[in-house]
């Protein structure tokens, strides 16, 4: 089965349930020619391993059920994007608002800062040059025709 025809079947399969409760997105479906399905989900405040698990139930029985693999060869994997995948949907930027990101332009340079407002084409980064009573707060407007990838950059 062609992947382009095998990522609309899983879409068909698990867009009910997203627009049942609107809070959780599809981010990305992966196809591997080893017959391996990735399903990357995302969710407004994080998505639950119960969540995963659930998604995963639905999608395994659908292809169990349609024999999309007449052979039974193939594995499936339901999860969030792992945190240093980047950014890819508007949404995924909306529900980083306030955290610090690392965004890579086009010509391969670096911006680190506080990721602060997303528009339809555009980022703001907010970010401090300098200590102390010479600190100054700097902004950047980044349009995503400029951005090459953006990663958030998990503080502990």
């Amino acid at each position: 089965m062609e992947p382009s025809v095998l990522i609309d079947k899983v879409k068909a399969v698990i867009d009910p349930f997203l627009e049942e409760d609107q809070s959780y997105f599809c981010v990305q479906i992966k196809i591997k020619p080893t017959n391996n399905i990735k399903v990357f989900l995302d969710g407004d405040k994080g998505l639950p391993i119960e969540r995963c698990t659930f998604f995963n139930r639905k999608l395994y029985k659908a292809i169990e059920e349609e024999a999309w693999f007449p052979e039974g060869d193939f594995s499936l994997e339901v999860s969030s994007p792992g945190v240093d995948e980047p950014l890819i949907l508007n949404r995924q930027y909306q529900k980083n608002i306030g955290r610090k990101v690392m965004v890579t332009l086009n010509d391969a340079s670096e911006k680190i800062g506080q990721l602060m407002t997303v528009s339809d084409n555009d980022i703001v980064l907010e970010w401090t040059d300098g200590k102390g009573k010479k600190a100054i707060q700097q902004q950047l407007l980044i349009p995503f025709e400029n951005i090459k990838s953006t990663i958030v950059q998990v503080q502990f």
